[in-house]
This record gives structure tokens, C-alpha cells and sequence, in this order.
């Protein structure tokens, strides 16, 4: 009997998971062809039927010193009862992802991208809204930056790619 019931859920359980999930590497691709910095782009909706919801915003392009181009998108993954999972994406000149830094809350990814400078204001009631974090990428990908929260406290968070 557990065997039937498992090969049943299997069948039926997989497909949901397959499709529970909007193609992330299409619609990604979609937003940086439209290549309209600022301007999120909604795919999906977190209701009943539809249990996921993806929102995307282009930062814009990063030129290094070095003549290796970089474009960042920020990406909020809504799921189940409202979690969220939030990163900002890192893409080379031709469209190709190469990783991300996984930001802990929504409030967390920055809110622009300024000459080669990525800058989080503080929109959470528990930060300072006077301090902001301002992100060097002129002289590449850092391996981890910290976001201020306030002048002591903050988080650190890290590349994770193929680079």
C-alpha cells in the first residue's frame, strides 16, 4: 500500500512542483531586453490558484576598470503564504547569469545602481533612514559588502556564482 500511495503522490506531486516555479532564466532575459532601468516587472501572481509571484527591477550596467561589463537586476521571489526570497541578480554584458548576493528581506536590495555605485536606502522602520550603503562594483564583483542598517549594525552579505 505505502509504495502505491508514494508512486501516486510522486505523479502527482512533481508536476505541481515543476510548475509552481515561473521560468526565471525567460523572464529574466525578457526584463534586461526591454533594458528599462527602474520599472518592476510583475510576473505571475501569489493567489490561490497561482502560487508564486516574481518581481524584477534593472538596476542598469556596470563598466569595471578592467572593461568587464556587469548588469544588475534586483529579484523578489513571493511564494507559499507570502515568504519571499530576494536577490540581487548578476549578469555579464551578454545577458548570461553568473550568480547573485541573496539578500535577507525585500526592504534589503538596493534602490539604485549610480556610475558603477549600488546604493541601499534604508526603507526598514528598524534602520536609520538618514544612513545609506553605497557598493563600489568598479573594480568587480566584491566577494561580500556590508549594508548599513545604522551606524553600528548591518549585514554582510556574499557573491555566490560561477565566478
Amino acid at each position: 500500500m505505502f509504495p502505491k500511495l508514494f508512486f501516486i503522490f510522486i505523479l502527482i506531486g512533481i508536476p505541481e512542483i515543476g510548475i509552481s516555479q515561473i521560468n526565471d532564466e525567460n523572464i529574466r532575459v525578457k526584463v534586461l531586453h526591454k533594458n528599462v532601468i527602474g520599472k518592476e516587472f510583475v510576473f505571475g501572481k501569489c493567489d490561490e490558484k497561482a502560487k508564486t509571484e516574481t518581481h524584477l527591477t534593472y538596476l542598469g550596467r556596470i563598466k569595471t576598470k578592467k572593461g568587464k561589463t556587469y548588469k544588475l537586476m534586483n529579484s523578489a521571489w513571493i511564494w507559499g503564504s507570502h515568504r519571499a526570497t530576494n536577490r540581487i541578480l548578476i549578469f555579464n554584458g551578454n545577458n548570461q547569469y553568473l550568480g547573485n548576493y541573496a539578500v535577507t528581506m525585500t526592504s534589503d536590495l538596493p534602490t539604485e545602481l549610480n556610475n558603477g555605485i549600488l546604493v541601499f536606502r534604508n526603507t526598514d522602520s528598524e534602520c536609520d533612514k538618514k544612513v545609506a550603503s553605497r557598493i563600489s562594483f568598479k573594480n568587480g564583483l566584491p566577494k561580500e559588502f556590508f549594508r548599513k542598517c545604522n551606524n553600528e549594525y548591518g549585514d554582510i552579505y556574499s557573491f555566490d556564482g560561477n565566478n
